[in-house]
């Protein structure tokens, strides 16, 4: 069995067993009806945030900001005809951050008491001057003014909490039924669903109190050949969603058919799960059939539901600042696309390449009214034309690159860890001109379409990378071909993206994204998606992934 198989299959009967312990998924277990009860109010939030701010002044403080947090969680999984595990945590807490003597220091409690939250704010201002004797320059907040008593929420129109477990449980054997139905061996399946209530002060005179809600249906399903036990798996195309149970209530207008010949449908701002899983029986029946990929230069359309993934790796992690000014190196690297490379006008892609930052576009996983250390949430560009344009900065950086505001680009995972810079959702603007994916395919001589997420690697400055897929096609002379296994494409960022030709329009924006970014150490976790429409790079390398080397 090779390791990538190994990790598909096993991954979401590993997530049943480790869940609650998993990070960002933390929490004690409750009763489910414990996620419905209201425990955070705006009054008492505030009365309990000043006790920290006033302490934390009281004690040389020249800034502080608290967030109290009640972090919910529910997952729900289930294998073939049974339930593996169902799991509600909740976890409440209230984190502390101060600058004094130049320096930051944070501290957390599960002690949400007046004195327990002065307590904490007194220990932050002790951590934050023992630290400024190795300080080597004083931290510089851009400018930000405090916006009083605000309020925000994830435009939601059901509450996921509020269904019943019943229904859920449901649902997902359903999708198992009929993935079986369809010719798989074994299928496993999962949701998973997060309410983060969050309320922010800080001495600049905000009082923000938060409501963000996140879904992601998901599931593997795998079919064997019993006469040579050679098996093939495919993954859910579906997309992490910061929306509520709505999402899972299938609407013909969200569904966008895939290339002529594939089967394939996309989904916008709902999911069915029920015809996905279907479809996905199929088509690892047929990926046992495959051809196996011939290596070569190839031009590659890319769905949504996979470039994505290429996106965040190359572009999002590439263009935060902390990773370009080295500032974060032992969490997957920095970035080639440092201050000095970016003064020397390369391209990072092609004219075509228009890329945007964006914490407010709806139904993402990164939207939020205001980032967590209470900066208001916005759009900017990235790449323009091909040429980067911009980073993602948090308060404390902006200053370096010669600019007086955030990007509102901090998150904690919880309250008791620390925020810090985490990846905006980044998105490939789509075409201008009107082009389908089948008019985009009649262009193609000699290509590939993939969609779906497979195993990826990228080096220590987000520059050489290969990454899979989950389904692949062959395209001869404009036409859908058949169905290829074992399929990986190489290149540099550069390269690639300045290999980019054309992308559809906006009839064919979609989103995907990711429930566990890893970054930092202690590491957390945050959610973040990114969209584009279909997307046709040429010339790119191909190479075969069951073929050994030497």
């Amino acid at each position: 069995m090779k390791r990538r198989d190994f990790v598909g299959l096993t991954g979401l009967a590993a997530g049943a067993l480790f869940l609650p312990s998993f990070p960002g998924f933390g929490g004690t277990l409750v009763d489910p009806a414990r996620l419905l009860e209201p425990v955070m109010d705006a009054g008492v939030n505030k009365r309990l945030a000043d006790a920290a701010l006033n302490a934390a002044k009281s004690a040389g403080a020249t800034y502080a900001d608290v967030r109290i947090g009640r972090y919910l969680n529910q997952s729900v999984f289930t294998r073939e005809k049974q339930v593996q595990n169902i799991a509600s945590t909740e976890s409440f807490g209230a984190g502390v951050r101060v600058l004094a003597n130049g320096t930051w220091g944070f501290a957390a409690t599960n002690t949400v008491t007046e004195a327990g939250m002065a307590k904490a704010a007194q220990l932050a201002v002790q951590i934050a001057k023992a630290n400024a004797k190795v300080q080597k320059e004083p931290v510089k907040l851009a400018p930000q003014k405090g916006y009083g008593e605000v309020s925000w929420k994830t435009p939601i129109q059901q509450n996921a909490f509020e269904v019943p477990i019943a229904q859920k449980v449901e649902l997902l054997l359903a999708a198992n039924a009929k993935a079986l139905d369809n010719g798989a061996n074994y299928v496993n399946s999962a949701l998973f669903q997060v309410n983060e209530q969050k309320y922010f002060a800080s001495t600049d005179g905000s009082y923000i109190d938060q409501d963000v809600h996140r879904i992601w249906p998901t599931f593997g399903v795998t079919a064997i050949d019993k006469q040579s036990g050679k098996f093939r798996s495919r993954e859910a195309l579906s997309s992490p969603m910061g929306m509520g149970y709505e999402y899972m209530v299938p609407k013909a207008a969200d569904k966008i058919a895939g290339p002529a010949g594939t089967g394939l449908i996309g989904y916008k701002n709902s999911y069915d799960i029920l015809e996905d899983a279907a479809l996905a029986a199929k088509q690892a029946k047929e990926k046992l059939t495959a051809k196996s990929v011939t290596p070569g230069k190839y031009d590659l359309v890319l769905d949504p539901n996979h470039l994505g993934l290429t996106i965040h790796e190359s572009v999002g992690h590439a263009t935060e600042l902390d990773r370009v000014l080295g500032y974060e190196a032992n969490y997957a690297g920095t970035s080639f696309a440092t201050l000095e490379w970016k003064k020397q006008g390369k391209p990072y892609g092609s004219k075509v390449v228009n890329i945007v930052a964006d914490k407010l576009q709806p139904n993402t996983l990164g939207a939020v009214g205001y980032d967590d250390e209470g900066v208001k949430t916005k759009q900017w560009d990235i790449i323009r034309e091909g040429m980067l344009v911009d980073y993602q900065k948090t308060r404390d950086q902006a200053h370096i690159v010669g600019q007086n505001e955030s990007d509102g680009c901090c998150y904690a995972q919880s309250w008791q860890d620390v925020q810090f810079q985490r990846m905006a959702n980044v998105s490939l603007k789509p075409g201008t001109q009107k082009l389908s994916v089948d008019d985009m395919i009649k262009g193609v001589d000699k290509g590939i379409y993939i969609a779906g997420r497979g195993s990826f690697s990228i080096d220590q400055q987000r520059y050489n990378f290969q990454f899979g897929g989950t389904v692949f096609y062959a395209i001869e002379k404009g036409k859908i071909a058949g169905m290829l296994e074992d399929v990986a494409y190489q290149a540099n960022t550069q390269e690639f993206w300045n290999s980019c030709a054309a992308t559809c329009d906006e009839s064919d924006y979609r989103l995907m994204g990711s429930f566990f970014d890893g970054k930092g150490q202690p590491s957390q976790v945050s959610a973040v998606s990114h969209g584009s429409s279909t997307t046709r790079f040429n010339g790119v390398n191909v190479i075969n992934t069951a073929r050994k080397v030497g």
